[in-house]
């Protein structure tokens, strides 16, 4: 059957993020497969949206700092009409802020009054943490978020590593892990396009080359990443790092680099929008380095092994749950420099099995964004029907309420004790105990 699916984030094209690609390989995908879809998004100044699939758009006001993304109004009357007016049959909301707002309000004003499922994607009880300064309000800011996901009919997460998070701020309910894909098809690109990043970055005659991808930002666990990599230079093994990405913390990153002698090793290449030529850059990458224990998912770690390109991670991170040490990835055993560094020496050192490693972590950890989208699909129909019965079983028993609140009414007016007489509190009626005296 079509469903109409309302798919709610605060990020989405301009801004670029994981939570954005995920909605972007949802919206299309869905679509793809025949469904009714609406992307529902804060409205950014002169971006026209060319998409096969509707986009919404509310009004927004910048985020203060340097964030690149706009906060929505989610109480504008025009937008909850007009939105309430395309009777989801079930809204999937990415974001517990603005988007949960306008969501919960666009349910209470549809006729449908459609399920929700709420994806928990990002431990945001480390960004408000981060973000948020005074106690009252970071309490204040916990419990928004923790009222959004609990008005949820089903919650997602994607990684077991989430619940710690959720627990945190105080739920403990049921979840599914619905896990995220990739969009790169699996296999490498051509010889002649690696060549080409080559030629742009000169690093056709390097020996060993590591790349991150992802958003430059300190939180993000670089600074450990760079410290490990000037370990290795100290050890004299002969690299080249890039750097793929951008982010407000990109100078502060790159400036760090090269302070500690490593401005001839890294390549800080900036933001990479075509998706073929980030294609490229795990092609030709022999390991890719991501320490970060921030994030829920690692979705760059399925990107990686779809190029048959390992990654090195810090064992027990949200990142590091499906990969095996030293049969799809590496996994480094402390949160330190010194631990993350022993594994990149014992890469540097084995050529060979690191394109091993590259072939395992392409079999064992790909997920195309075709399957796991199509799982989710799948779960849309179980939580639609079991609304249904909810509400059948809810509707039941008002009904049965009813009936039996009308017949008590009844009752009570043809009267229960043969004429009218009352009863005293021995139970009997009081005549007879007037004939007895």
């Amino acid at each position: 059957m079509i469903l109409k699916i309302g798919l709610f984030n605060d990020s989405f094209p301009p801004t670029i993020d994981g939570v954005a690609n995920t909605m972007i390989n949802y919206a299309r995908i869905l679509h793809e497969m025949g469904d009714e879809v609406t992307v529902v998004t804060p409205k950014y100044p002169g971006v026209v949206d060319d998409y096969p699939f509707e986009v919404y758009r509310y009004t927004s006001l910048k985020f203060g700092g340097d964030m690149p993304y706009r906060v929505g109004n989610p109480f504008s009357p025009y937008s909850i009409h007009n939105i309430a007016k395309k009777n989801f049959d079930l809204i999937h909301v990415h974001s517990p802020f603005a988007s949960s707002v306008i969501a919960d309000l666009v349910i209470s004003h549809s006729e449908s009054k459609p399920p929700l499922v709420v994806t928990y994607h990002t431990k945001f009880d480390l960004d408000i943490k981060r973000f948020v300064q005074k106690k009252l309000s970071r309490k204040i800011s916990t419990d928004f978020v923790l009222r959004n996901v609990k008005k949820a009919d089903e919650v997602w997460i994607v990684s077991n590593g989430t619940l710690e998070s959720l627990h945190t701020i105080g739920y403990y309910g049921d979840t599914l892990i619905m896990p995220n894909g990739t969009d790169f098809p699996k296999g490498k690109v051509s010889d002649e396009e690696i060549r080409a990043i080559d030629a742009e970055y000169g690093t056709a005659d390097c020996p060993l080359v590591f790349m991150y991808c992802g958003r430059m930002m300190w939180y993000k666990n670089l600074k450990l990443t760079i410290d490990a990599l000037r370990i290795l230079a100290d050890e004299g093994v002969d690299f080249k790092m890039f750097f793929v990405g951008d982010g407000p913390d990109c100078p502060e990153i790159e400036a760090y680099a090269a302070e500690i002698g490593l401005g001839d090793r890294t390549i800080f290449t900036g933001k990479v929008t075509e998706r073929e030529k980030v294609r490229a850059f795990f092609s030709r990458a022999d390991l890719f380095l991501f320490s970060s224990t921030y994030d829920t998912s690692g979705l760059v770690v399925k990107e990686a092994a779809a190029c048959a390109c390992p990654s090195a991670l810090i064992g027990g991170s949200c990142a590091a749950e499906d990969v095996v040490d030293g049969v799809s990835g590496l996994l480094a055993s402390e949160e330190t420099a010194e631990s993350f560094a022993k594994i990149l020496l014992e890469a540097s050192s084995r050529p060979e099995w690191l394109k091993e490693l590259g072939a395992r972590a392409q079999e064992l950890l790909y997920l195309s964004w075709e399957e796991s989208i199509r799982s989710a699909r799948r779960r849309y129909e179980v939580v639609i029907r079991r609304k249904a019965e909810e509400r059948r079983l809810k509707k039941e028993k008002s009904g049965r309420s009813g009936a039996e609140e009308k017949n008590a009414e009844e009752k009570s007016v043809d009267g229960g004790n043969d004429g009218g007489v009352e009863d005293g509190a021995d139970g009997r009626r009081e005549d007879d105990r007037t004939e007895e005296k």
